[in-house]
């Protein structure tokens, strides 16, 4: 059995083994490897390493091969959205062009499916009008109950160019944070190793923060906070380390029965900078009311 693909103006720059994971099957990269070395997978009809990157129109042959469900993981299920899903995923976009879209992301929505969360944004971005004749690329996460910008590429080229200016720390976001208690300090910064685990193997990576107080009273302070590394749950590890954990926290908290409780976490990506082409990019989102009501209600301000 003999299979021609020919490679789309998305997948240029991509490695063979990506993409043949992405769009035939995702079956474990020793099997990819062996199925090269035998020349059962050619581009042009010539040999090639998994290392090689994808140029448009190139065509890639698959013979000798059984496309079988039982060679891949589990096919993905995409999340079918509501039309008032559809609807109000429009209305949380703040920058809408050609190669990607801006959105304030609400609390309690996943950026991508997992095994918990089903609902995400990713699937319900896919039917609204701004990716019609698009696809929508993850380039970085924000927490499920963390609310605020969130960047969402329409092309795969913009999505290799984001997670490059991301991995080379040339975007930069501000969150505020609503935490318990009053830092001795007014402006530092939190340089922490962070443990995190892949499969049973302990990794420890460098955390680095720096905040600002922006107003306190006597139980709460709102911060500044700008991360310079990207950790999962960085902010909301470090800030628990600082003895400062964030308002509605139910993970990274003090104790189970500290004050630490409220309906939602409080911590808000507000602000993201970036520049592509020596063109300047700056992105607002507005905190969510329950977060401006709290403030409100405690007389502290964010600005």
């Amino acid at each position: 059995m003999k299979k021609i693909f020919s490679v789309n103006k998305d997948y240029v720059d991509s490695r063979l083994d990506k993409w043949f994971k992405k769009n035939v099957f995702n079956i474990p990269q020793s099997l990819i490897e062996k199925i090269l070395r035998k020349g059962n997978i050619k581009i042009n009809k010539k040999k090639v390493k998994s290392s090689y990157k994808l140029k448009e129109n190139d065509l890639i042959t698959i013979i000798n091969l059984n496309f079988t469900e039982t060679q891949s993981k589990k096919k993905k299920v995409i999340y079918k959205a509501s039309k008032k899903e559809v609807s109000y995923s429009s209305k949380m976009i703040i920058e809408n062009n050609d190669n990607f879209v801006v959105i304030n992301k609400p609390a309690g929505v996943a950026v991508q499916s997992g095994t918990k969360s089903k609902r995400n944004i990713i699937d319900l971005l896919r039917d609204t009008k701004e990716f019609e004749n698009s696809s929508p690329f993850t380039v970085h996460r924000i927490d499920k109950e963390t609310t605020g910008i969130l960047i969402v590429a329409k092309n795969r080229k913009s999505a290799q160019l984001f997670t490059s200016l991301f991995r080379i720390r040339k975007i930069h976001k501000t969150y505020l944070a609503i935490v318990l208690g009053i830092p001795n300090k007014n402006k530092g910064t939190l340089i922490d190793e962070l443990l995190h685990y892949e499969g049973e193997k302990k990794i420890k990576s460098k955390a680095i923060t720096h905040y600002t107080v922006i107003d306190s009273n006597n139980n709460y302070s709102v911060l500044k906070l700008n991360p310079e590394t990207g950790r999962k749950h960085q902010l909301r590890k470090q800030l628990l380390i600082f003895g400062h954990p964030v308002l509605g926290d139910d993970k990274y908290r003090l104790s189970k029965n500290h004050i630490n409780k409220k309906s939602t976490l409080m911590l808000h990506a507000y602000k993201i900078n970036f520049s592509i082409n020596d063109i300047k990019y700056r992105y607002l989102a507005e905190p969510p009311l329950l977060f401006k009501d709290f403030l409100k209600q405690k007389y502290l301000k964010s600005f």
